[in-house]
């Protein structure tokens, strides 16, 4: 049996890398009596590579040997990568893929075409990178009815904020530190605008509530807004910020699903996480809340999770695993400003006091918070708990008040 990988940017060649290195143990382990490289594809030349003897840049020679039963998609992107996979699966051909913006916006297409054509699409490494999730929700939590799941599932913005909380660093300085490390790319829009989390939590929406949820379905805000002023604030409630992507069933027909900056308290499994690693927080009816903590990047852990699907798609040669969704609904994404939850409210107002006043007789009991040398005409609170869009119409009513920032509070 031989296999094909097709991109080698950071996460292709480390693929590579860990299927040469573990060769024999990969060998005992899926069962095959043989499972080779036999192509590398990528329009760019690698003379001096170890492997340049394998390197093609015609996607056809992969489609047409039929040698090939495996192919690893590592190019990233939308296009080609779709028709590259999609003809792939119709050649019979298994698919692995980091690719998290394929799956969360193909996914559904794809797992039929793996279904129609008794091979498998398998894709554990396109939301944790190497932090195992995909698997254990399929097979360890199966017994389970998942009713909620959320995480902080980008390393990047994780790493910014952490260094805004514990340096009191600035927003860009975070930024340009996380660059020069390597944590974020030159353009890091994907990032904290909130887009890679988004992908994310749609891939894992879609597998633990059985029907697909799409990127443009999902309410995705980004971490562009935080300020110190903030971080100080939410200090002093014993909590911090996190940009978390959150999925949760509402009913039998229907989730909640958004990214967002939310409050965390300090100590909890999801305040606890620092720097560049992820953690995702299942809960379910039976099992209760579990934990899966990792870096959710880098090279070796991706490639990781990449091989393990590889060797999964070995196993299963000639058969199809039950593994997927359904496809989504009308009205099957509820609306987020009708999910309750708390708000942090930091805003402005000539005279504070009567500001507070008015604002503990619009919203009920608050929770005022506090940070040093703050402006005489800066306050910030926590609102009770109620439905988003009521509270938020609540803070309009307070034409007193210049809202400065409003970031959810959870009860993670």
């Amino acid at each position: 049996m031989k296999i094909a990988v097709m991109g080698y940017g950071t996460v292709g060649s480390g693929v590579v890398e860990v299927f040469l290195k573990n060769h024999d143990s990969i060998i005992k382990r899926c069962g095959q009596p043989e499972l080779d490289l036999k192509y590398i594809l990528d329009i760019r030349d690698f003379p001096d590579d170890p492997n340049a003897d394998k390197f093609v840049k015609d996607f056809n020679v992969i489609l047409n040997d039929d040698e090939v039963k495996i192919v690893v998609e590592t190019m990233g992107g939308l296009h080609p990568a779709f028709e590259f996979v999609s003809s792939c699966l119709k050649a019979g051909k298994s698919v692995v893929s980091s690719n998290k913006e394929l799956v969360a916006t193909k996914g559904y297409e794809l797992l039929s075409l793996a279904e129609q054509n008794n091979v498998n699409f398998l894709f554990e490494a396109s939301v944790g990178g190497g932090v195992p999730i995909i698997r254990p929700i399929t097979q360890c939590l199966a017994a389970n009815e998942i009713d909620e799941i959320a995480g902080i599932l980008n390393g990047t913005t994780n790493f910014i904020l952490t260094k805004m909380i514990e340096e009191s660093m600035s927003f860009d300085d975070a930024l340009k530190l996380a660059q020069d490390n390597g944590y974020a790319e030159k353009d890091p829009t994907a990032d904290i605008e909130g887009f890679d989390a988004c992908r994310k939590i749609c891939i894992l929406a879609s597998l633990c509530f059985g029907k697909h949820v799409y990127p443009d379905e999902i309410h995705t805000e980004g971490i562009t807004k935080i300020t110190l002023a903030d971080v100080e604030y939410v200090n002093s409630y014993n909590a911090v910020i996190k940009l978390l992507g959150r999925a949760c069933r509402v009913s039998d027909s229907q989730i909640c699903a958004m990214v967002s900056p939310c409050i965390v308290k300090s100590f909890s499994q999801l305040g606890n996480v620092h720097d560049v690693f992820n953690a995702i927080l299942v809960r379910g009816d039976a099992i209760g809340d579990v934990v899966f903590y990792g870096k959710g990047a880098g090279k070796l852990p991706t490639a990781s999770a990449v091989v393990a699907d590889v060797i999964d798609c070995a196993k299963h040669a000639n058969r199809k695993k039950i593994f997927g969704w359904g496809d989504s609904e009308p009205g099957y994404i509820y609306d987020y400003l009708q999910m309750e939850n708390a708000l942090y409210i930091r805003a402005s107002a000539q005279d504070k006091a009567l500001a507070l006043e008015k604002a503990a007789e619009q919203f009920g009991e608050i929770t005022v918070l506090y940070r040093r040398n703050a402006p005489h005409d800066e306050f910030a609170f926590v609102t009770d708990t109620d439905k988003e869009g009521v509270l938020r119409e609540k803070l309009a009513k307070l034409d007193m008040i210049t809202p400065l920032s409003i970031i959810r509070v959870t009860d993670y």
